[in-house]
């Protein structure tokens, strides 16, 4: 959720426009009209609302972005007499908008900025249980359509909708009741399911750095800041002790959202009922849709591919449901994507997507042009390559990748009896996502990159448990969705579980040492072990008695190349990414108090019957 709080996130800034007024630049050369309207909604609501029309525009098709993210700020990047100039930044894809004469509208959602109404982060369903009034992100995506087609007289009665991450979020909203002149939507990195994988929790794990910008949600400009009492995150949360006393200490527990977050720690219907992909698998698909997602995205990983799995079923022609699967991290996209991190592609594959698949697929959809898109198009990191695909994923997760004594790692079951490998997970010091200091001044290269973290300075942790193959003399090609099945006991009553899949790099990359034993993570998840029967109860743990935790890593799309190693990290914390588990059960960790956080002796299985594998889906 980009909200001015996270990352390098956006510079927030209040500029409230007023109702059907112009907006011309100083310079009279200009090649475009900026108008700016309020938009009265069906509740009398009026929405600011800024239309950017190339000059000489005619029949033109519009491309609308709903965003709590300042749609003045979106369409005035730069002071310029040059469309392209004046939107090139955040979710405008500029070079796409410009060279293909679209009318560019982006939109205050209610609450936000220059618009009017109250705002509620993914505002559920009208008429749901969480939401008794009339109007919703649907509606108002409705009622916006159905004003611009009708007042806008450069335009033709054709409007796509695009947006990046809570932009994303609008913009699928936008399909549960489609206005009949939306024909096409192009949701990128989009939030869809805040408790699966999306920004507030994965698999029952909080996460905590979400904390800011749930803080600042209320405020009308996004500018409430969260006061971190240190230059290192790590320090504020760990003298906070919960992340709901920390919460306390600052104020969050006085915003709503926060609120609602607290009481439904589990997986109920009050997440259940917002999940976009639940929620559209159960309307008829009526528009046109390419939903993007980011492999190595560090906010919404889950949504996108979520989104593709329930509707690709209901594409009776197989012409209206499309997937694009970048290397990028989030909202990387619309930006130069030659690299994340130290990871390099060898091209700027954002680019390449925006001229070869987003082009194309608007130019068809809006103008009528022919198009040469693929139904999934993927990147495959290790061979660098993008892959025209048929569908997603491409195989099946049927291959078992062993855990196995003394480290090793390998498709043949580990013979003999049970045994297990052992390491202690002290809540005092919890293995950390990224070295310290986790830096509030963060610019954007510590948070944006580490997910192709080299993780080798986590693997020599005594409570990281590591277990590596042997080198490969063949490729080892994925291509969907890893499935943990994790065999393992806590002396605790609670615990978490992170699984990594890591690409090994040689001992020596002669073209570029700096690579030589990188440890790439491929795919990594956490799990809430107090949810292994259900996500939506709490249940605690019977101690020392090996239990079964399954779960999914991210979608992964890669080859292990000869000469690499495959690696398989286990550990039970990943702070303050996540909240630490006190390892004692406790009705709600958000408010777990110092006592309650123990030691615990973790055992993972990793021979006889039971063995703990991940399922890897193989292409051959």
């Amino acid at each position: 959720m980009r909200i001015a709080s996270q990352g390098w996130l956006l510079v927030a800034i209040l500029l409230i426009g007023g109702a059907a007024s112009a907006d011309q630049p100083n310079l009279t050369t200009a090649n475009y009209e900026r108008r700016v309207f309020d938009i009265p909604m069906r509740d009398g609501v009026k929405l600011h609302t800024v239309i950017v029309i190339p000059k000489g525009a005619k029949d033109a098709p519009i491309l609308l972005t709903r965003t709590p993210y300042n749609a003045e700020w979106m369409t005035r990047q730069k002071e310029s007499n040059d469309m392209r100039v004046l939107l090139e930044g955040f979710d405008n894809a500029a070079d796409v908008i410009v060279e293909g004469g679209y009318i560019r509208v982006v939109q205050d959602i209610r609450g936000k900025h220059g618009s009017g109404g109250d705002f509620v982060v993914t505002r559920p369903l009208a008429g749901s249980p969480f939401n008794r009034t009339s109007v919703d992100e649907a509606t108002d995506g409705y009622d916006t359509i159905d004003w611009l087609v009708k007042h806008v007289a450069e335009a033709n009665d054709k409007v796509g909708i695009i947006g990046t991450s809570y932009n994303g979020f609008t913009a699928l909203m936008a399909l549960v009741n489609p206005h009949p002149a939306l024909e096409v939507a192009v949701p990128m990195d989009p939030m869809v399911d805040g408790w699966r994988g999306d920004d507030w929790f994965h698999n029952g794990a909080f996460r905590q750095y979400a904390i800011a910008a749930i803080h600042g949600s209320e405020s009308r400009d996004n500018s409430a800041e969260f006061p971190w009492n240190s230059a290192d995150r790590y320090e504020t949360f760990m003298r906070a002790g919960s992340v709901g006393e920390l919460a306390r200490r600052h104020g969050t527990d006085k915003v709503q959202f926060w609120r609602h977050i607290v009481e439904h720690p589990a997986y109920d219907e009050f997440w259940q009922s917002q999940a976009l992909d639940r929620i559209l698998a159960d309307r008829p698909l009526q528009v046109p849709v390419m939903i993007v997602g980011s492999l190595w995205d560090q906010e919404d990983i889950y949504g996108a591919t979520a989104v593709y799995k329930a509707l690709e079923p209901r594409d009776r022609t197989g012409k209206q449901v499309y997937l694009t699967l970048g290397p990028w991290h989030h909202a990387q996209s619309i930006f130069d994507g030659s690299s994340v991190g130290k990871i390099r592609w060898g091209h700027d594959t954002a680019k390449w997507w925006r001229q070869q698949v987003l082009a194309p697929f608007l130019a068809h959809h809006l103008k009528g042009a022919p198009m040469d898109v693929a139904p999934v198009t993927a990147f495959e990191s290790g061979s660098n390559e993008w892959r025209r695909l048929a569908q997603w994923p491409v195989a099946p997760a049927n291959a078992k990748l062993y855990l196995k004594p003394n480290g090793e790692l390998g498709f043949d079951a580990p013979a003999g009896p049970l045994q297990t490998a052992d390491y202690i997970s002290d809540p005092a010091n919890p293995v950390t996502f990224v070295p310290r200091p986790m830096r509030v001044d963060d610019n954007g290269d510590q948070w944006e990159s580490w997910l192709t973290a080299d993780q080798r300075t986590i693997a020599a942790r005594p409570d990281v448990l590591t277990f590596t193959s042997k080198v490969l003399d063949k490729a080892v090609s994925i291509a969907g969705e890893p499935m943990v099945k994790l065999m393992a006991s806590t002396s605790g009553t609670d615990s978490d579980w992170v699984v990594k899949l890591i690409d090994v790099y040689p001992d020596r990359v002669a073209d570029d040492t700096t690579m030589s034993g990188y440890q790439l993570p491929v795919a990594m998840e956490i799990f809430r072990g107090r949810y292994r029967k259900s996500l939506s109860r709490a249940e605690p743990l019977e101690s020392d008695v090996p239990l079964r935790f399954e779960f999914a890593l991210p979608n992964a799309h890669h080859v292990f190349r000869p000469g690499h190693r495959i690696m398989v990290q286990v550990q039970s914390s990943w702070f303050p990414l996540y909240d630490r588990n006190p390892q004692t059960f406790v009705p709600n960790i958000f408010f777990a108090r110092p006592g309650e956080y123990v030691k615990a002796t973790q055992q993972v299985v990793v021979a006889g019957p039971d063995a703990s594998h991940i399922e890897l889906p193989i292409r051959h």
